[in-house]
């Protein structure tokens, strides 16, 4: 009996120390990457905005040639939607939708996973002009993981898992566009 009651006094102590520091772990995750395009904003711009154009070139979309697509709405306008479902886990089920253009400069949107989890995040594409024809453009996302589960945050490497992927889907543009 004193055995058992030690143990569940340990478990107690390491859950309630998790539990603590967790608390005072990050919730919040921003990841950011940026490329150089050698053609002009308004061009670049046009054609990120499109969510049927973002399929072309984001890595995610790569990853599975079944996935099922569908969209609503007037692509590249607020509130256009586009909604994904795979059998791959790294793509899994989920959409995007606008919910803001700055003209030639900023698209914003909501993501909302479905499967293989549930969660949210929000994202965008920004386009800044440097001059002649080259263009910089950046991709964000950044989200909540809620406590406790936030605990997990420095584990998942979110800039590195996220960024690697922003990266590539940057690169890939590059080579669209030029």
């Amino acid at each position: 009996m004193i055995i058992i009651k030690r143990i569940l006094v340990v478990l107690i102590l390491i859950i309630s120390i998790v539990l603590i520091a967790a608390y005072f772990m990050p919730k919040e995750y921003a990841v950011e990457r940026e490329i150089t395009i050698n053609k002009p904003t308004d061009t670049v711009f046009n054609y990120v905005k499109s969510l049927k154009n973002q399929n072309e070139f984001s890595v995610w979309a790569n990853m599975d040639p079944k996935m099922k697509v569908k969209y609503k709405g007037v692509d590249g306008t607020v509130g256009s939607i586009s909604s994904w479902e795979s059998d791959v886990k790294e793509v899994g089920v989920g959409e995007q939708e606008i919910t803001k253009i700055t003209e030639n400069k900023r698209i914003d949107f909501a993501l909302r996973f479905k499967k293989p989890m549930e969660d949210t995040a929000v994202g965008f594409m920004s386009t800044e002009s440097l001059g002649g024809n080259q263009t910089k453009v950046k991709w964000g996302i950044s989200g909540v993981i809620p406590y406790p589960t936030n605990i997990m945050l420095p584990m998942l490497k979110m800039d590195q898992m996220i960024g690697n992927d922003l990266q590539k889907g940057l690169e890939n543009l590059k080579d669209k566009m030029e």
